[in-house]
């Protein structure tokens, strides 16, 4: 455990970033919060069909594979779960997968 220079909460050694004041041990200083739903930007993409913006459906995670007799739900933790931002068209339906950005 090693104790934040700003608040003085204890924070495990294997994070970066204080959970009480969000100071950042790395950059040594407190980071806003705003920088981080930046990562959360929008694309702006219109549709190939009728030329229109794509409306964002959400993120949705897809499992690799298929259940596997009485303990389907367990093997699934062993699997491997793909996430992509879903983009919709309202006009003709036309839907597209983007891998999230980082």
């Amino acid at each position: 455990m090693k104790n934040c220079p700003n608040c003085k909460s204890e924070v495990d050694d294997h994070f970066e970033l204080c959970w009480k004041c969000n100071y950042s041990f790395p950059d040594k200083e407190v980071v806003e919060i705003q920088d981080f739903t930046e990562q959360n930007i929008e694309r702006k993409i219109d549709c190939l069909r009728c030329n229109i913006p794509m409306e964002k459906s959400g993120n949705f995670k897809f499992l690799e594979g298929a259940r596997t007799g009485l303990f389907g739900n367990i093997f699934e933790l062993l699997q491997n779960r793909e996430s992509f931002d879903l983009y919709h068209c309202s006009e003709c339906g036309k839907v597209e997968f983007f891998i999230p950005k980082k």
